[in-house]
């Protein structure tokens, strides 16, 4: 009887150790279950946030391609409508300069007459003007000497 009481124990203390090791595998377990699914949750956040990112920046930069791929059609437009046009200021300028060359022959003379008819009166005035130069020179170095003497030694 003893032996059966000691294996009746023994049976009672394995069934319970082994239910309160299922016990404790099943909070360990769910322990490992929640901490799974909490770092997917984060790797999808994660996934997320990149993928957002990821197309943000393919959108700044297919706006940045189409931006580059207008400036170059616009260039290559609008080239050949430069060089039309600078073409055609050469022309013009060719065209224009005989009468520019002959509206300088017809003024040359003009001018050299007004310089011969303007340089005896600028003399002149300059002749008449030279001595209340000198004179007014005269006065301000006066007035500076005497402003000089007033002055307290230094």
């Amino acid at each position: 009887m003893k032996f059966s009481l000691l294996t009746t124990l023994l049976v009672v203390l394995a069934v319970a150790h082994g239910s309160e090791a299922r016990s404790l595998v099943k909070r360990e377990v769910q322990a490992e279950v929640d901490r799974i699914t909490q770092l997917l949750k984060e790797m999808s956040a994660s996934v997320t946030t990149a993928t957002q990112d990821m197309v943000e920046k393919m959108k700044a930069l297919e706006m940045t391609n189409t931006a580059q791929t207008y400036m170059e059609d616009s260039r290559a437009k609008i080239q050949p409508l430069m060089e039309q046009v600078q073409a055609e200021a050469a022309k013009l300028q060719e065209q224009v300069k005989p009468f520019i060359s002959n509206i300088e022959e017809h003024i040359r003379p003009l001018t050299n007459d007004f310089n011969t008819q303007v340089q005896p009166l600028t003399d002149n005035f300059q002749a008449q003007v030279k001595p209340l130069t000198d004179m007014m020179e005269k006065f301000l170095q006066q007035v500076m000497e005497q402003s000089k003497a007033l002055l307290p030694p230094q």
